[in-house]
């Protein structure tokens, strides 16, 4: 094993569990961060250079959910939220990379210029850090640099001549104190950002061009995640039908808040984890309107007729999937299916693994956790690759765990519960997940 070497691009929650699990197979791994600390974009920060999240972030999957096998909210801190702030979860991180002794394998203030495949024996690395560059050279190459720092920006007819943002620019409410916002999407970022800014603004109204599925962030006093776990042993389509009942029975329908019918099953887009968004709109503090037709200076028209006058809008619309370190002929995922056998393994490249690059219904940590597990195994030689993996990795595109809309947002998704299965299924048999007890399940059995 001494002759092996990595590099892991990122030192957010998937890198380190990257970098730990190499270090726990003997292997000689590095980690390269731009940020100056552990936690990628869970560092709060108002320099819009730096992916993060915003000053009232907290995480929209529960603890039960979301957290390391190996150190567990409880290994943390045993009073952490149901839904944990942005604070707690970076320092979460960061005990993590304390625990096991990753920080002296971290470079922190680096950005990776350039990967260069040479062959599935070697790649040579370009780095910068202190403003000058260098080239390394390493057997292996992980990348966990995340997918949620590029904006995807919307296009519409005519010019808005207010501030148009994305939300990767929103860091908290108070610039927006006495303004007119429209928020553009449904997604959970988009809700947030219209719940906050409904709290200082002289308005502030959301736009859809499709019905969401709204789910509280609670169900019978249970995180809805816990709630829904407990059905993760039923077919697909029988967890879409008890789920879209349940949401069904718990806020109504989508039309008694003057939002459009969701049409899609549940499942075929990220469904929204929010609980205040529906109270906003009964309270008149969000105003509900359809997806925009054109901008014609401050006046928004949108496509049922309405128009109305803004100062700011905020486009909640996603990000691009990039890697900008690799040349675009090499690999491009922007704009296209991701054919990677368990969202991880290149059918080509045998050296090259990605960590955390998937979008459960649910936390991306976890997996990513069992991720690195096999990926250090395959590194090290003790997990092999199948045979007929170009037909797996083309499988991962013609059959997804669910059915979705064709959109670039919607390429990388996975049901939590069958992906944590398909990858422990790859482990050694004596592989046994602690899946810890927590307070909620404790007092349900």
């Amino acid at each position: 094993m001494n002759s092996k070497r990595v590099c892991i691009i990122g030192a957010g929650p998937s890198g380190v569990t990257a970098l730990k699990n190499l270090l726990d197979e003997g292997i000689d791994a590095v980690a390269y961060d731009r940020n100056n600390q552990v936690g990628g974009n869970w560092i709060y920060s108002e320099d819009e250079s730096h992916s993060s999240v915003f000053e009232t972030t907290h995480i929209i999957s529960s603890k039960t959910l979301s957290q390391y096998e190996d150190f567990t909210f409880d290994d943390f801190d045993s009073d952490v939220a149901d839904y944990p702030s942005h604070d707690e979860l970076r320092r979460y991180f960061q005990a993590y990379a304390k625990h096991f002794q990753l920080y002296e394998h971290i470079q922190f203030e680096t950005l990776v210029i350039h990967c260069e495949h040479i062959n599935n024996q070697q790649w040579q690395v370009t780095f910068e850090h202190n403003g000058e560059q260098r080239t390394e050279t390493f057997t292996d190459l992980v990348v966990s640099n995340g997918h949620h720092w590029l904006p995807r920006y919307p296009k519409y007819t005519g010019e808005f001549s207010g501030e148009l943002l994305h939300s990767h620019q929103f860091k908290k409410a108070a610039p927006f104190t006495n303004k007119r916002v429209l928020v553009i999407g449904g997604g959970n970022s988009a809700c947030d950002v219209a719940v906050e800014t409904s709290r200082v603004s002289t308005k502030t109204a959301i736009s859809w061009r499709r019905g969401y599925r709204i789910v509280p962030k609670f169900a019978m006093g249970l995180p809805t995640d816990v709630m829904g776990a407990r059905m993760h042993w039923l077919p697909v389509g029988i967890r879409r039908y008890l789920s879209e009942a349940l949401i069904s029975f718990l806020i109504g329908s989508n039309e008694k808040y003057g939002l459009q019918k969701a049409t899609d099953r549940f499942g075929a887009t990220h469904p929204t984890l929010n609980s205040e968004l529906l109270y906003k709109i009964r309270h008149g503090k969000v105003k509900p309107y359809v997806d925009i037709e054109r901008f014609e200076g401050n006046t928004v028209h949108f496509k049922d007729g309405m128009s109305e006058d803004f100062d700011v809008i905020v486009a909640c619309t996603g990000f691009i999937l990039a890697h900008p370190f690799f040349k675009k002929e090499f690999i491009d995922y922007s704009d296209s299916k991701v054919p990677l056998y368990l969202k991880m393994f290149h059918e080509t490249y045998e050296n090259l693994f990605f960590i955390g690059m998937f979008q459960p219904l649910g936390c991306i940590w976890p997996g990513a956790e069992l991720q690195s597990k096999l990926a250090a195994r395959a590194i090290k030689g003790s997990w092999k690759r199948p045979k007929n993996i170009a037909q797996l990795c083309q499988r991962e595109v013609t059959h997804p765990h669910y059915k979705q809309i064709d959109t670039p947002r919607h390429t990388i998704t996975v049901d939590y519960h069958r992906f944590m299965r398909d990858l422990k299924k790859q482990l050694p048999k004596d592989y046994v997940s602690k899946e810890p007890r927590t307070s909620h399940e404790m007092v349900a059995s």
